[in-house]
């Protein structure tokens, strides 16, 4: 069964085109402007070609798994092909399983409910805090922010040496940084963990949108992510790798789906025959549009190629950083230097701004959308900034007077249905804004910076 979708030859655009790319937005300053969407590292639209797939299945949606009927079928052929399409993806091994998730963030509790009793847990507290803090129920080893790839591999080696684990071990660790864009040595670690007998967990959230990811050729146990980051909306996430400690694990929800048989004891109780495939972890009615969506961004991208992408990417980065640093006033944030290789996601800080309220300016009155704050990876901003650990750098926090620190900061994150325009507006702004300052004072409603109109 299948249901027809774009063609796979269509002509793929540069940028790839993204559904929202045509939207327009008021200023404060009166008129209207086409939007620049400059958050991807929170949610990247959209691919057309994505929703274009999706609207092409959805009068044919039905139930997925055990229907009878046609559309049920059907369902459940393109829900199970969809798991087929993202394990290829992520070359996988032939034994992983994929699990279809909500989200990196629940990918992440799943495998943290699945580790073997006395497990310890290793983990840099540079991760975004969907990998940093779903182990609260193991034994959890936390290493200091590395300042070079290299000392990232040789903290973890010697704090795995010092600590000899003899039972079951996990190392976490991020791709690519949801803060700086920077890219971490991930087969290297992954060479360290395997050396002390430890596995290892990817946080691919921020990487796969960007760069390709083989499970096989960086040597890593799982791999996780989300599909809202990779250009494909409706909620769905992606845990792949190793089946056993999945297998072996009670089911992550239990009900309908995980479990494969189920009876009365004659004591009144109920016994319960579970699943050892990817559906022990499924549980309920699965996100059929959701899986979809993935596996109709992951095609998208490899018939675009990552090759042309992640060169069109390293420009728009290149234009980004050499507009900041003709800004004096502004600091680009980074572990790793300036020459460090880095997806399109780059925070930054400007000397006498409340970052909360230059977010806010470059939004009102450029219509360019950036994200403020601390990113959901509080330890690490507030290592790069410096920073009181007791500061929440909240959106009201006071402006900070020149030569202060900044208590958050400001980020712009792009990928490949940026256009150029976006970005050379971006700097632009910034630029305008440093030297001539904000034409509207901004205030805290509801938690947000807003003009004081």
């Amino acid at each position: 069964m299948s249901v027809s979708t774009v063609a796979a030859d269509r002509t793929v655009c540069t940028p790839l085109s993204v559904l929202g790319r045509d939207v327009t937005v008021p200023l404060v300053t009166g008129g209207e402007v086409t939007y620049a969407a400059l958050d991807y590292a929170a949610s990247a639209p959209a691919l057309q070609r994505v929703w274009d797939d999706v609207a092409a299945y959805a009068p044919y949606y039905g139930s997925v798994h055990r229907g009878a009927g046609y559309l049920s079928q059907l369902s459940t052929d393109l829900f199970e092909n969809a798991r087929r399409t993202v394990t290829e993806f992520l070359d996988c091994r032939a034994d992983d399983q994929l699990i279809f998730t909500r989200s990196t963030t629940d990918s992440l509790n799943l495998l943290a409910a699945a580790l073997p009793e006395g497990c310890q847990v290793f983990v840099f507290e540079t991760e975004h805090h969907a990998s940093l803090l779903p182990w609260r129920d193991a034994q959890v080893t936390y290493l200091n922010a590395p300042r070079t790839p290299q000392q990232a591999v040789a903290r973890l080696q010697e704090a795995l040496a010092a600590q000899a684990p003899q039972g079951p071990a996990l190392v976490c660790v991020t791709g690519a940084s949801n803060v700086t864009g920077e890219l971490w040595p991930v087969r290297e670690l992954a060479a360290v963990a395997h050396a002390y007998g430890a596995r290892i967990v990817l946080d691919a959230a921020q990487l796969a949108p960007h760069h390709p990811v083989s499970v096989q050729d960086l040597d890593v146990d799982w791999v996780a992510f989300s599909g809202h980051k990779l250009y494909a909306p409706f909620g769905s996430g992606v845990l792949a790798g190793r089946a056993d400690w999945l297998r072996a694990a009670d089911p992550y929800l239990a009900g309908g789906g995980a479990s494969r048989k189920v009876t009365r004891r004659t004591d009144g109780g109920v016994d319960v025959e579970w699943h050892d495939t990817a559906a022990r972890h499924e549980a309920g009615s699965p996100n059929v549009i959701g899986a979809y969506s993935i596996a109709a961004a992951c095609k998208a991208l490899t018939e675009a190629g990552f090759e042309s992408l992640v060169a069109r990417e390293q420009y728009l980065i290149d234009t980004v950083r050499a507009g900041l640093a003709e800004v004096p006033e502004v600091r680009v944030l980074s572990l790793f230097g300036d020459d460090a290789p880095r997806v399109g996601v780059i925070s930054f800080v400007v000397e006498g701004w409340n970052s909360s309220h230059f977010a806010a300016a470059l939004s009102a009155e450029y219509g360019i959308g950036v994200r403020d704050g601390l990113f959901c990876a509080h330890p690490l901003v507030r290592t790069l900034l410096g920073s009181d650990p007791q500061t929440q750098g909240e959106c009201g926090a006071p402006e900070a007077a020149p030569g202060e620190k900044s208590l958050n900061a400001i980020r712009v994150s792009f990928g490949a249905g940026t256009p150029d325009e976006h970005v050379e507006r971006f700097v632009g702004a910034v630029k305008e804004l440093v030297r001539d300052g904000a034409r509207w004072q901004y205030r805290t409603e509801d938690g947000r910076c807003v003009p004081a109109v």
